[in-house]
């Protein structure tokens, strides 16, 4: 391989003995990315990476240094002080697992922040592990904010170099000149490297974009699986999908405007879909698209309760309101 970065193997530090992950028929495993940051809308892709993890049994296969990665100052761990002293840290990682799918088929799954440095090194150290598993496919996840309601199903918008792999889901379909992530940086260098590569990008609201939406998590693993083959467990995240929207519906029933808003992302989105074979783009509607801030400061008092309350169940009702 014509590395790019001769300090690129030094980026991480490999488990040793390695966990296999050939397949039955000796097939090399698909790989996964899923970097959380610039494109997690929902924390749909953060969340869809712990459910596999922790669902499924999973491995220890590298670890990326993340001081040669991660500019903490725009991303500062998160420290514990008791009171009197620090006494702990929670530090980024950026890992790959071995994972194997409900009929026990390993998989590859890289996660963790998405790298503010190095990003050339970074790839060209994932391109040498694709070569040390034979990796065959590389499958990168992406969840974005954008003008659809609740209500809907979460959608799927599918990109890569193999088209049969990625079937009848939908495509952008139109040229555009995009601010670059990591992932979209590991699909074009993986492709280049002669890799079959996917990129998957679920359609988050854009009024839930920093709420945990487990919908589009759910949406992304179906897709996988469509375009892999996996077979990953997706009950749990859609459970969780449907406490989330009776709450955003108790919230949407109580307020008029709020329920103006939604019904008009409603009417967008369902003449969308019948529009769909018409290749209407979503980004280019022509009608008037709600602003996340019509719904936002709406929203924003009510997703902080639910945050507050999800992180302190213990506490009372009358004290929460006491507050």
């Amino acid at each position: 391989m014509d590395e790019r970065s001769p300090d690129s193997r030094h980026l991480y530090d490999l488990e040793f003995p390695s966990p296999a992950v050939a397949g039955a028929d000796g097939d090399g495993p698909v790989l996964i990315h899923a970097l959380e940051g610039y494109a997690d809308a929902g924390h749909a892709v953060a969340l869809a990476a712990t459910h596999l993890r922790e669902a499924l049994d999973s491995e220890l296969v590298a670890t990326f240094d993340a001081d040669e990665l991660i500019d903490y100052r725009s991303r500062r761990p998160t420290i514990s002080f008791s009171g009197e002293e620090f006494d702990g840290i929670d530090m980024h990682k950026l890992t790959v697992h071995a994972v194997r799918d409900n009929a026990g088929v390993p998989f590859l799954l890289l996660d963790g922040p998405e790298p503010d440095l190095r990003w050339e090194q970074f790839t060209a150290a994932i391109i040498r592990l694709a070569e040390r598993f034979d990796v065959s496919q590389v499958v990168g996840l992406n969840s974005i904010p954008m003008a659809v309601p609740h209500t809907r199903p979460a959608s799927i918008t599918a990109h890569g170099n193999d088209a049969a792999a990625l079937g009848d889901l939908n495509r952008w379909g139109n040229p555009m000149k995009l601010p670059a992530s990591v992932s979209m940086l590991l699909e074009l260098r993986l492709g280049e490297a002669g890799y079959h590569t996917a990129g998957l990008s679920a359609h988050v609201p854009h009024y839930l974009a920093q709420a945990n939406y487990p919908s589009a998590s759910a949406a992304l693993l179906h897709a996988i699986s469509q375009v892999t083959g996996l077979d990953l467990p997706v009950a749990a995240l859609e459970n969780a999908a449907e406490q989330m929207r009776e709450q955003i519906d108790g919230e949407v029933a109580s307020n008029t405007e709020v329920a103006s808003v939604v019904a008009s992302l409603e009417n967008q989105y369902d003449a969308y879909m019948r529009a769909k074979d018409e290749q209407v783009s979503l980004l280019a509607a022509d009608q008037e698209v709600p602003s996340g801030e019509e719904l936002g400061a709406e929203f924003e008092k009510f997703l902080a309760e639910h945050a507050a309350q999800a992180d302190r169940p213990d506490q009372s009702d009358d004290d929460h309101h006491g507050e």
